[in-house]
């Protein structure tokens, strides 16, 4: 493996990143150099803000499997590419190496084929945290399908508007998945979805849990059956050559408005920026074992336990379950097991673990980690300070990294060992990111407030792993990332700065929720809950809180007089979790007789976050209210 873009020092990486914002065709194509083509390309990158459109190594033709998996079979073949460790720690972990990966990627990709995936056909991918979840992504991404993956958590409504809106014509899923003590019975919930779209031509159900589940005749088939059917030949697979941006894969992420955005990635350039990323911000080594604990439902696992590691050649650990399960000690019994050099969590599950104190450390021997990374959000500074003395035993370094669904990879980070960790500072962007602040008036903030620049944060030029559309919809594309800043893509998130162009990211500025990594539109969350019987309007806002880092607040008014408040509560998270998934249940329910709104009819749901962060000293103008009294009475009720 060809490691020839790696930094390995702070000067390295200045360097890098004045060669990619100086002449950034020449600077990423020295790098895509380094990866397996069928066709170099014959532009490294048209771009433009406004349409908006961008391509990044226009004409090139390649497989993006074929660089996860067949360029590593000569000097790799035997390693290890992927370890499994199941919910239970009492069942039979999996290792698969590079070897056995690419002949289980080629047998999955004959299934699909034999079954009438053709390229460009969208898979739906609804499993638990299996090895052939994994396996599923690389199958499509070999034939050229494009994959779709829900995460588990996700209602049968949830998993409906998806189908929708990506026009999946196939569904690959399980019978159930285990989750710490509980069995989620996904094959029926699958069904559920399906009960008014017909459009599906077959269903895959992989036998994991052994839950009876329904098979629909001509439609269901078991994924191991599929399999017994091949001969020999059916270990090898052609892959199917792919222009550089066609589309890899559409995964959902929630908008300010209800309906979910269909986040479009494109082969080449998101294969090189993760790859990049992963290599650079980790300072990975051949053989060091790298743990995400991230869900493949969401963007990080799709770039950081498959796509980036395993064009690296690195050795990517996956586990099914949740930390605290047997008991709080799962991750650290793993780190022990596995020797893992390199582990990458959330905050959520920093500040959960750290509530169990230092007991289910003991015994756990940790001193084979080298790196320990955070993905999601921010982190807090004593969630940090845990982290680095119990976890990293004050000797690793910490990377902060920054990132979304839809920038594919990270943005902005530390670096292992090159860069210092600061508490709470994500610090510098990658090579070829090009962040700026701007106010709200889309000027460029040049004054400093107590000494840090604070802004919205956008970037100047793309990167090659930025989304490329919307799926479906390219108009809502231009209208949510580039339309508030002409010129810019703007994150929703707002950040600080300081004078060495370091940065601090302090949360979302648009309405969308962060809950424990997770984002969740507020409109979504209000839409469901206004499906409840009973509910006149309802306001949804986020509020600190002390595990998942936001919790999720809402503002309901009922058509009753006298509203049965514990049985209302009740029936609207109920709602939600039909409706979204259990996940996107509010934490906190307030039952109030209005909402704050302008003269226009808009909620104010500043004021609504105050109040919510019980900050109601500071409430700003209240003038413009239609009805200024409805905030004091907020107030009084919550109080």
């Amino acid at each position: 493996m060809d490691y020839s873009f790696q930094f390995d020092s702070l000067e390295g990486y200045k360097e890098a990143y004045k060669n990619s914002v100086e002449n950034p065709e020449q600077f990423w194509s020295k790098v895509a150099d380094t990866f397996a083509w069928h066709k170099k390309w014959d532009k490294t990158l048209e771009w433009d803000f406004k349409t908006p459109k961008i391509e990044w190594f226009k004409g090139g033709k390649l497989n993006i499997t074929e660089n996860c998996l067949d360029r590593h079979l000569a000097e790799r073949g035997n390693q290890p590419a992927l370890i499994w460790e199941p919910n239970n720690p009492t069942h039979q972990t999996r290792t698969y190496t590079y070897k056995e990966l690419h002949r289980e990627v080629c047998r999955f990709a004959n299934v699909l084929k034999n079954n009438g995936v053709q390229k460009g056909d969208r898979i739906c991918i609804y499993m638990g945290m299996v090895p052939e979840l994994a396996i599923s992504l690389l199958a499509c991404a070999r034939l050229g399908a494009i994959h779709s993956v829900i995460f588990g958590g996700f209602s049968a409504n949830s998993i409906l508007d998806r189908l929708e809106d990506a026009g999946a014509s196939f569904i690959i899923t399980c019978d159930g998945a285990f989750r710490g003590s509980k069995v989620i019975p996904l094959k029926e919930i699958i069904d559920d979805a399906l009960q008014t779209f017909s459009s599906i031509q077959k269903v895959i159900v992989l036998k994991h849990t052994n839950s009876p589940v329904s098979m629909v005749e001509n439609r269901d088939i078991w994924w191991g059956d599929e399999m017994k059917k091949l001969d020999e030949k059916g270990d090898h697979f052609q892959a199917e050559i792919m222009d550089a941006e066609d589309p890899l894969y559409i995964l959902y992420t929630s908008g300010s408005t209800g309906k979910p955005k269909g986040v479009v990635h494109s082969v080449a350039g998101y294969m090189i920026f993760t790859t990049y990323t992963f290599v650079n911000v980790f300072q990975y080594k051949p053989g060091q074992v790298f743990f995400c604990t991230a869900d493949i439902g969401w963007v990080t696992g799709h770039s950081y336990i498959v796509y980036g590691p395993l064009s690296a050649g690195a050795i990517s650990l996956m586990f099914e379950g949740i930390p605290t399960w047997p008991d709080a000690g799962r991750f650290w019994d793993i780190v022990d097991k596995y020797r893992v050099n390199i582990f990458y969590t959330a905050p959520t599950a920093i500040r959960s673990l750290m509530g169990f104190g230092a007991k289910p450390l003991e015994g756990k021997d940790l001193s084979s980690l080298e790196v320990l990374g955070t993905v999601g959000e921010p982190i807090n500074i004593e969630a940090w300070e845990w982290y680095n003395q119990f976890i990293g035993k004050n000797q690793c370094p910490i990377v902060d990294t920054w990132w979304q669904t839809e920038t594919g990879g990270i943005l902005i980070s530390n670096f292992a060992g090159i860069s210092p960790s600061r508490p709470c500072w994500a610090t510098l962007p990658l090579p070829g990111v090009q962040p700026v602040l701007i106010n709200d008036q889309g000027k460029e903030v040049t004054e400093k407030i107590d000494g840090l620049f604070k802004g919205n944060l956008c970037m100047k030029s793309p990167w090659p792993s930025i989304l490329r559309t919307t799926y479906g919809d390219h108009e809502r594309f231009r209208l949510t990332y580039f339309s508030t800043y002409p010129g810019l893509y703007f994150s929703g998130d707002g950040a600080l700065k300081d004078e060495e162009g370091n940065f601090r990211i302090i949360g979302r500025v648009d309405d969308v929720l962060n809950v424990s990594g997770h984002r969740i539109g507020t409109a979504e969350v209000e839409n469901a809950i206004n499906m409840c019987e009973g509910v006149v309007e309802s306001a949804v806002v986020a509020y600190p809180h002390d595990i998942k880092g936001h919790g999720i607040y809402a503002f309901v008014i009922l058509n009753m007089e006298k509203p049965p408040g514990q049985i209302a509560e009740e029936k609207i998270r109920d709602m939600v979790a039909e409706q979204i998934g259990h996940f996107a249940k509010p934490d906190k329910i307030q039952i109030v007789k209005g909402l704050p709104k302008t003269r226009s009819g808009k909620i104010m749901r500043r004021i609504l976050r105050k109040i919510a962060e019980n900050e109601v000293e500071n409430l700003g103008d209240t003038t413009s209210l239609l009805d200024p009294e409805i905030v004091a009475e907020i107030i009084r009720e919550k109080l």
